[in-house]
């Protein structure tokens, strides 16, 4: 034999008593194929730990757990004499219904013989109790604890979110915890603390004899791993502010966030329509589910808090003023034009409060100097206004806006903020139109409707949440803290970094804070919120009315509170509802009165925000955009009667609710009373 076959034969030999020696030490000396699921003499039993408890800020159980059992099914260890008939005499089913779930559990995308999937669920203690006595003559079957969620509330379901059973995405992404009918967080809370929530399953690891009967832990139990219960998570949400925050958006769309600008926790994120989180539990919770997500007309699993991108009107003034000062456009004793309203090359805006600086301009709300102030903005470098536009557009982001906010919350959008090569786009659409060969690079604000940015309207959409977080960088003079929703997990500060630092904004000079301020304090003392001024606090607010298509204008308000040291910062947006004070602000002044008084003074404005209803402007838009499509039917009169009941049954639900919600909260004050005086 040649030389260099020599080498090859002692390379292969050698490569060869490696495997074989790896082989060996893995059946002889290790556990892993005595336990892979094809050894069915070994039984995988898996223990579901609870979820943890979700409380508010103030130690209230928002969500809990109550016990629920199912019956898994192992395919692997089905023995040939299985009765079927004897065994759905046992579960009380048919046997048409047996093989009708067999056969669709072996359809499942992730089936295998080996492992355990869920069979029937939602037994009581009861039906487990008689089961748990004859279920061993069958080992394919086993009785498996599967706590699930118990709402103590009956509000906040977009912002608590629900769980269901895993779908094959869920398992793609960690399919080295779940399992076919394992149960995950889907939306809200449950779903982005996903992870700290579920615990970790244990697992136990049980010996069979040759007739399939348990004989004990495999190897004395020294395999087995023990279950780890959910961490229980502490939100930030007062649920006092929630409530009625939730209350007051009954019959309404739009949004009600309140957060203390300092720490950037969010104490109230309320939307509207609201859920109720008790449909996400019980037999009918899938179907449920599926109809709230069909409801085009509500939409109320979106969230409009976190979700909706609104234009924000007037309150968007605040931060044009900032920036035309940081910019050098403008400063406090800037005065524009504006004794007849906006006159800008044929274009007319009609306006208020004459030919006066900047805070008497804040205090009235001049649509005119706002958009003087925007084109001073874009035509800070003459014959280039992308430059101008894009240093403002830095601006506005490092307040938060146009971008996804890196928080902790499950969804969210980043609302828009639009840049110079979005404004020489747009441009370069109407030439091409027009049939205009230009160049585009020194566009026109009118045309691109640029100008409108000023006052809040144009291009512009911010997320109700975004407008919270903005006016706490304004009362911060300048910085902010990410807005999130968890407090502490397990009795400890939340450990996430992003919620530990101060983002600086780019407009740097405390002074041009101070105006600002000062024209917000204007608006509530003597401006367009001066009839919602608190005897009891300070307040700074700034009003909005943002023009939208469909119909009405969204009321929009913005109010920090008190204004010499602000601890809490509330927006609403109250669509199609009309001018900013008259809805979204008597929104915004109960709450901070709630919070900062721990009592609803105005009752009168409180009455008048849950016994508001907008849902006949909503129906008009929904007729006028069917109409437009071509699929409405007028209705019969008949049809009418049953719309008008229906409306008065959830008028008296509605009602119903607010009442049982009254009665609780001066149940739990007379309960504390008499606990005091104890």
């Amino acid at each position: 034999m040649k030389p260099q076959y020599y080498k090859i034969t002692i390379a292969l030999s050698i490569i060869a008593l490696i495997f074989v020696a790896r082989l060996s030490y893995l059946q002889l000396f290790t556990d892993r194929y005595a336990l892979n699921a094809a050894n069915t003499s070994i039984k995988t039993h898996y223990d579901i730990p609870q979820r943890g408890v979700i409380f508010d800020r103030n130690g209230k159980i928002l969500v809990g757990n109550q016990p629920a059992y199912e019956i898994s099914y192992t395919e692997a260890l089905m023995r040939p004499d299985f009765d079927t008939l004897d065994f759905c005499s046992l579960l009380k089913i048919s046997k048409t219904d047996f093989i009708t779930k067999i056969k669709s559990i072996r359809k499942e995308e992730y089936f295998s013989k080996l492992t355990p999937i869920t069979f029937i669920k939602n037994l009581n203690r009861e039906e487990v109790a008689r089961i748990q006595e004859i279920i061993f003559k069958y080992p394919a079957f086993n009785i498996v604890s599967r706590p699930v969620r118990q709402y103590e509330v009956s509000t906040s379901g977009n912002l608590l979110g629900y769980t269901n059973e895993v779908n094959a995405g869920d398992i793609k992404k960690d399919s080295t915890y779940y399992r076919p009918g394992d149960i995950a967080g889907k939306t809200g809370v449950e779903k982005s603390y996903e992870k700290f929530l579920r615990g970790e399953k244990g697992v136990q690891f049980i010996q069979k004899d040759i007739k399939l009967r348990d004989v004990g832990p495999y190897k004395d139990g020294t395999l087995d791993v023990d279950k780890v219960i959910g961490s229980d998570i502490t939100l930030t949400i007062d649920y006092d502010l929630q409530r009625i925050a939730e209350e007051m958006m009954v019959n309404k769309r739009g949004a009600i966030v309140a957060l203390d600008p300092k720490t950037g926790e969010i104490l109230a994120m309320a939307t509207g329509p609201d859920i109720d989180p008790n449909i996400f539990v019980g037999s009918n919770k899938s179907r449920d589910i599926y109809r709230l997500g069909k409801d085009t007309f509500n939409m109320p699993t979106f969230d409009r808090s976190i979700q909706a991108g609104y234009p924000p009107g007037s309150t968007f003034k605040l931060l044009t003023a900032l920036a035309g000062m940081q910019m050098g456009v403008l400063d406090e004793n800037t005065v524009f034009p504006c004794g007849g309203g906006f006159n800008y090359k044929g274009l007319r805006i009609k306006g208020h409060g004459g030919a006066v600086p900047m805070i008497p301009s804040i205090q009235v709300s001049s649509n005119c100097y706002f958009s003087y102030a925007m084109l001073a903005i874009i035509n800070k470098y003459p014959g280039n206004p992308s430059k101008g536009v894009d240093e403002w557009r830095a601006i506005m982001k490092s307040f938060g806006l146009g971008d996804y906010m890196n928080n902790d919350l499950a969804v969210g959008a980043p609302g828009k903020i639009p840049s110079g090569k979005y404004y020489e786009d747009y441009q370069r659409r109407i030439y091409k139109g027009a049939g205009i060969d230009k160049d585009v690079k020194d566009w026109s604000p009118l045309s691109t409707g640029a100008i409108f940015d000023g006052m809040g309207q144009g291009d512009i959409l911010v997320t109700p949440l975004q407008m919270a977080n903005f006016t706490a960088a304004i009362v911060n003079k300048g910085w902010y803290v990410t807005p999130h929703i968890v407090k502490s997990i397990d009795g400890k500060p939340n450990p996430d970094p992003r919620f530990k630092v101060k983002h600086k904004t780019l407009v740097t000079n405390p002074h041009y804070y101070d105006v600002v301020m000062k024209g917000m304090e204007q608006v509530m003392l003597a401006g367009t919120g001066r009839s919602l001024k608190s005897k009891d606090f300070t307040q700074l607010a700034k009003t909005g009315t943002a023009q939208v298509p469909q119909g009405k204008d969204n009321s929009i308000f913005v109010l920090a509170a008190p204004a010499e040291n602000p601890t809490i910062v509330v927006v609403a947006v109250m669509e199609h509802a009309g001018f900013g004070a008259t809805w979204a602000g008597p929104a915004c002044t109960v709450i901070a009165e709630k919070f900062l008084t721990g009592d609803i003074k105005r009752e009168n404005l409180y009455k008048k925000m849950i016994n508001g209803s907008f849902m006949s402007e909503y129906r008009r838009q929904e007729i006028a955009r069917l109409k437009k499509k071509g699929w409405y039917k007028e209705p019969n009169k008949d049809s009418l009667k049953i719309l008008q009941i229906q409306d008065s049954l959830k008028f008296i639900k509605d009602a119903a609710l607010r009442a049982e919600l009254l009665y609780k909260k001066d149940s739990l004050q007379i309960r504390l009373n008499l606990k005091s005086k104890k």
